[in-house]
């Protein structure tokens, strides 16, 4: 069980400088998620189902949602279509 506790430590510690180090938005987010589901894994293992439900629920469920709406909204992620009529227009180019 301590291994299992030591090995939730080092990901959220990975996570947290990875997602620092990351410059694409989409590929933080994801990362993001990774880190909320560690840390809800986490609170289980230290006996806390409310605060392990919670953080599956709104760390990685809820925010995560947001964030990709977000990223939609901004235009950071680009549908297939659009990119396909970016593909389009670029070839006629």
């Amino acid at each position: 069980m301590d291994l299992l506790r030591i090995v939730l430590l080092a990901s959220l510690i990975i996570c947290a400088i990875s997602v620092s180090l990351s410059r694409n938005l989409l590929t933080s987010v994801v990362i993001y998620m990774a880190f909320s589901l560690a840390m809800a894994i986490l609170w289980l293992l230290l006996e806390s189902p409310d605060l392990a439900i919670t953080e599956a629920a709104v760390g990685a469920g809820v925010t995560s949602i947001l964030f990709f709406v977000t990223l939609r909204k901004i235009h950071s992620i680009q549908t297939e279509e659009e990119g396909e009529d970016n593909e389009q227009t670029e070839s006629e180019l």
